[in-house]
């Protein structure tokens, strides 16, 4: 008799009721169980939307991204968990995708599905730079998938099976400020280089010009950031920056480290 996957839903989530509702109206009557995991820090109203939409609530401390999702892997209900984030939708024809694969027996070998992503920037839908189609391992069979809590950020599920591809798409609200953009790029210069410090790296002065340089390079010319016009010199710009801002914020835990005279 064909076994039918059971799907849950999972969501990481701090201080997030500006796009929390939208999120949970784009999976509505997908699932039986969505799963929202929510900083024990929050300060606004995500945990109450979350409770006032039917979603089993968990108020954790945060350990970082890879231990919250491994975490929502222990206590998701389904055998498949499909992480969204709070500022991510389902189009349309994801969701028609997905209610039509619950119907389906998946290969028994089959661990996981990554989903194409369109990000949006200040409302615009972005082609180049990496931002599309920007495939996201998010569908996983539960007892197959595990994270790497070592790494800080931009974490992707270990797979103990291979992996499909969904058609449909998720719609990323990225980016809708100019001190949203510098704020989240900062946060992630930060925990980048934390993980540099763990494994031992040092700030070396060519880092300061060779990072950012290959880093625009690799985002204007080879990813195609230039199709995006001047916001996309603006973001792939943007990205270069950060690099010495992290390799910066490396050297300043190295320095911090040392000990006091």
């Amino acid at each position: 008799m064909p076994h039918h996957p059971l799907l849950s839903i999972a969501i990481i989530a701090r201080d997030e009721e500006r796009h929390l509702a939208g999120c949970l109206r784009s999976i509505a009557g997908l699932s039986d169980d969505v799963v929202v995991i929510v900083d024990a820090q929050t300060r606004d109203a995500t945990a109450a939307i979350a409770t006032e939409h039917g979603c089993r609530v968990l108020i954790e401390p945060w350990r970082g991204f890879s231990a919250q999702r491994n975490l929502a892997l222990r206590r998701c209900r389904g055998d498949w968990v499909l992480f969204i984030d709070a500022d991510e939708r389902l189009t349309p024809e994801l969701f028609i995708e997905l209610a039509i694969w619950k119907q389906t027996t998946p290969p028994p070998d089959l661990a996981g599905y990554r989903i194409p992503r369109y990000n949006l920037f200040f409302g615009r839908r972005l082609r180049g730079g990496g931002w599309y189609p920007d495939f996201q391992l998010r569908l996983l069979r539960r007892n197959a998938a595990h994270y790497d809590e070592q790494v800080a950020v931009h974490e992707v599920a270990t797979l103990n099976g291979t992996v499909g591809t969904m058609r449909g798409h998720l719609l990323h609200l990225n980016i809708e400020r100019l001190d949203e953009l510098w704020q989240k790029q900062a946060r992630y210069a930060l925990a980048e280089a934390m993980t540099l410090y763990r494994h031992g790296r040092r700030m070396r002065p060519r880092n300061l010009i060779g990072a950012p340089t290959r880093e625009f390079w690799r985002r204007y010319v080879q990813l195609g950031g230039w199709r995006d016009g001047r916001l996309g010199l603006f973001l792939c710009a943007t990205l270069a920056w950060h690099e010495v801002v992290k390799f910066c914020m490396l050297y300043g835990l190295r320095h911090m480290s040392r000990p006091l005279p």
